[in-house]
């Protein structure tokens, strides 16, 4: 990754007031390493929904259908909603009933606080929220619910950046205004679904409205029981998704994918098929790409991920997104290279996400306290520049799989330990077992699965880290 931060002996920024969109776990992390620094005058934090946890913040309702297809970034604001007697709004996100994390929870952890010994060792949806809330304690006061940013507009003056935020409260429409030297866009990239442009999709939509659909609005199985279904996608949610309504539809479930999936969950009522390459619409049917064509298909569910989407950004230039695959203009998935004092959290895809999140937030707190620098503007655009052209303009640019993830929090670690001199907070940092778990947390899930998901330790699962230099046994 090369150099990223530098240490520097005088200030660079004069920062006081930062202001952190969204409350879920990368916004939280970056406030806790804000406020560890206790030179900035005002933190506050802008949460749409009325408590924090982000995605793992559980909605029951679906919201507006998703369009098909979806394929742009540029979208309003999402839409607030009012369930029947009920004090605030609500906006819907893509958490369903009956979901386990995919990450054991002594990797998924922040570095401060550990999740109850009692949890399962992939921690059900309601555990993470109960985790989060309790790591929200300390900052809570920080943290203005039920109010979502409509834009975030920037100026300069007296020689330095000045962003004015325009938010709005949810419960009472009052919009208000106020000016910060900083602001953390921390409010993920799970809001604007993506369905691609297959040929057909448009009038299959149209003509059978009702069959096309999304993981966000995915809550539970039900629905599909004794239909003939196809999930396309075999990451994280079309694995998950596509096994538990399987145990439903009509078998076998029909499974589009681009490769094999590497973890097999319930493969027995699963078969997997190819890319879906048109839709067929009066036979209700699709063609796959080895040429085979399937009938009278009852649903169809693309876990396809998102675009990665900030309408209360677009106003400022160059633009953060265009085709919303990737966000622009970034250093290192973080640092606006045009305007430093906007930073991003939480980009990355295929990563441990809180400590992630942890690390970013720990080297933002760290250069804006004037205790690091960043590299001259041409070696950060370099660094963008070589990134897309090893890695692509796409979601690939963001990818850190293992165990490039890993390396990213110790590198950043490292950076930020070489300037604290005891002071702030402790970024995490992965020893050899984090490396250990993180290597093998796909065959854990899979035998986690096959155990009735009620391990809570590795070694219940007949696994054990012995060292990095002894045999990794079974």
């Amino acid at each position: 990754m090369g150099s990223i931060l530098q240490p520097f002996a005088s200030g660079r920024y004069d920062i006081r007031r930062i202001a952190i969109i969204g409350a879920g776990p990368s916004g939280l992390a970056a406030a806790k390493y804000l406020q560890a620094e206790e030179c900035f005058e005002k933190i506050d934090i802008f949460e749409q929904q009325a408590e924090v946890g982000g995605v793992w913040h559980y909605i029951p309702m679906t919201g507006e259908a998703v369009p098909v297809p979806s394929t742009t970034p540029d979208v309003p604001l999402e839409k607030p909603i009012w369930p029947k007697d009920s004090k605030f709004p609500l906006f819907s996100n893509p958490m369903y009933d009956q979901l386990y994390t995919n990450i054991p929870k002594d990797l998924m952890r922040f570095s401060d606080q550990a999740f109850p010994s009692e949890s399962l060792l992939f921690p059900t949806r309601q555990d993470v929220q109960k985790y989060l809330v309790q790591y929200s304690q300390g900052i809570r006061h920080l943290i203005s619910f039920s109010t979502q940013v409509d834009e975030v507009h920037l100026s300069h003056g007296n020689g330095k950046n000045r962003w004015e935020v325009t938010s709005m409260s949810t419960i009472t429409g009052e919009s208000k205004q106020n000016e910060y030297d900083a602001v953390v866009v921390a409010c993920g990239h799970y809001s604007v679904p993506y369905i691609p442009p297959v040929p057909g999709i448009e009038a299959f939509n149209s003509a059978h409205p009702t069959v096309i659909t999304h993981s966000k609005i995915f809550r539970a199985p039900d629905k599909f029981a004794n239909q003939k279904v196809i999930v396309v996608g075999n990451a994280a949610s079309g694995l998950d998704i596509g096994t538990q309504i399987s145990e439903v539809c009509k078998k076998p479930l029909l499974n589009s994918v681009r490769s094999p999936s590497a973890i097999k969950m319930g493969e027995e009522k699963k078969e997997e098929l190819p890319p879906i390459v048109e839709y067929l619409v009066d036979q209700r049917g699709v063609r796959f790409e080895d040429g085979r064509i399937e009938k009278d298909i009852d649903a169809i569910v693309y876990c396809t991920g998102y675009l990665y989407s900030y309408p209360f950004l677009e106003t400022i230039k160059p633009s953060i997104v265009t085709t919303g695959r990737r966000a622009l203009g970034l250093y290192q998935h973080v640092f606006n290279i045009a305007h430093p004092s906007l930073a991003f959290t939480a980009l990355p895809q295929k990563v441990i996400p809180f400590p992630v999140s942890e690390a970013q937030g720990a080297a933002i707190a760290t250069v804006w306290s004037n205790k690091l620098g960043l590299p001259a503007k041409d070696e950060m655009e370099a660094w963008e520049k070589d990134r897309a052209a090893e890695h692509g303009e796409g979601t690939s640019f963001h990818i850190l799989e293992y165990p490039h993830d890993g390396e990213y929090i110790n590198k950043l670690h490292d950076w930020v330990k070489s300037v604290q001199n005891g002071r702030g907070k402790e970024p995490p940092f992965w020893t050899p077992r984090e490396f250990h778990l993180r290597e093998i947390f796909a065959t854990l899930r899979q035998k986690f699965a096959e155990g009735g998901h009620k391990a809570r330790t590795i070694e219940e699962l007949g696994f054990k880290f012995e060292g990095p230099d002894e045999e990794k046994t079974l």
